[in-house]
């Protein structure tokens, strides 16, 4: 009788062990992709979102994602002022030059860009925030 509880006791605490462990994970992927993490989850489930996240992240680590410098920067930032300021005129046209500035930014930031269904993903390891 003594060795049942034993057992059930440490079942019981190896569980609560895995439960404490997955929503500490769920937690930290909520904070770091916010809103992606939510939709994903909603659209895949939460365990099929961690794992497709963590792949992201893997993704990732193999490439040379490298900062911009001041210059290419500089000239991102005027660009993207100027295509606001188009937004209001020619919103479609807009809309389609500032996918083709992100997508020159991403290049030029080191993503591999010509999978476009894999550039979103890719950028939300980063960049959840804003995609």
């Amino acid at each position: 009788m003594a060795v049942t509880i034993i057992v059930i006791v440490i079942v019981v605490v190896l569980l609560a062990a895995a439960v404490g462990i997955l929503l500490r994970r769920q937690r930290a992927l909520q904070q770091r992709f916010g809103p992606e993490y939510d939709r994903l989850a909603a659209e895949v489930g939460p365990r099929r979102a961690r794992s497709e996240l963590a792949e992201r992240e893997r993704r990732i680590a193999q490439l040379d994602i490298r900062p911009l410098s001041a210059e290419r920067r500089a000239a991102y930032d005027t660009q993207w002022a100027t295509l606001q300021e188009q937004f209001i005129d020619t919103p479609s046209r807009a809309a389609e030059a500032a996918d083709s500035l992100v997508t020159a930014v991403a290049a030029d930031r080191g993503y591999q860009v010509a999978d476009r269904e894999r550039l979103l993903p890719d950028l939300s390891v980063y960049h959840a925030d804003r995609i």
